[in-house]
């Protein structure tokens, strides 16, 4: 393996990396498709680099809808013809008394981890506004509905649909271009949200901030695209994309952002 390849990543993302080769290697010696857990953008996009280092394997994403946040991976050889079953994806929508309150993003994936389950096995959860909408691996959706019944303080049923019922979800994350001085975690909070470096770093140490749904640690690792940043109380962004230097020697980069009202 070369391992010039790990000068490309973070030190931390090492471990991902020799889990992908596996599976490169197990599509290789089977010449069968290999189908990963839900992936997070940054995981996604070290995927596609990995493999499309080879010359008779490809992949293909999907995470329910174009565009979703949370996608499975399904790594297969050249000759396989790949079909939206593959991904093994399961539609949930959950029905409770809407008249005694609201649901949130935050409430109901806090009670799908509360079942003991991995956020990975957990794809994107979305509304229309009306509805709540849930994808999930296929293969833990019998023990989801047995088990999952409450929500916050709302009794709960999960009814199953198929793709065809999704509905099209609210979308308020805008992009936006703005330069930084560095990528460090704490500099990126600070600039995005309009607040001082100091609380940026406080909030980290506390634990309110999210680099791709693992609890941020440091303060000065720095940030590649397609990292998801997740900040209690004030939102959520991603690097998009990095556009170069601009003449004062900052960082331009694309950014997505939803904040909290």
């Amino acid at each position: 393996m070369d391992s010039i390849i790990y000068q490309h990543y973070r030190p931390e993302e090492a471990s991902f990396i020799d889990q992908v080769f596996s599976w490169i290697e197990q599509v290789d010696s089977t010449y069968a498709p290999y189908l990963t857990v839900f992936l997070t953008p940054r995981q996604c996009r070290i995927v596609l680099q990995l493999v499309n280092r080879q010359d008779d394997i490809k992949v293909k994403f999907y995470g329910g809808k174009i565009g979703s946040e949370s996608q499975r991976a399904l790594i297969y050889p050249n000759y396989y013809q790949v079909q939206e079953d593959d991904f093994g994806l399961s539609y949930l929508q959950i029905d409770y008394p809407i008249k005694f309150g609201d649901l949130s993003h935050s409430k109901i994936l806090g009670a799908f981890l509360a079942l003991g389950i991995d956020r990975n096995r957990l794809g994107d959860i979305f509304t229309n506004g009306q509805v709540w909408q849930v994808v999930v691996d296929q293969k833990m959706l019998d023990y989801f509905k047995q088990n999952l019944v409450k929500i916050d303080h709302f009794g709960i049923k999960l009814k199953e649909l198929d793709s065809s019922q999704l509905v099209d979800p609210i979308d308020e994350w805008e992009f936006e271009v703005i330069t930084s001085s560095s990528l460090r975690l704490d500099s990126l909070i600070s600039s995005i949200f309009h607040i001082s470096r100091q609380r940026s770093k406080d909030m980290i140490k506390s634990g309110l901030v999210k680099v791709n749904f693992v609890m941020a640690e440091r303060g000065d690792s720095l940030l590649q695209e397609d990292d998801l940043v997740s900040v209690r109380r004030f939102g959520r962004f991603q690097l998009k994309q990095l556009m170069g230097m601009t003449k004062k020697n900052n960082y331009r980069m694309q950014i997505k952002i939803l904040k909290v009202n």
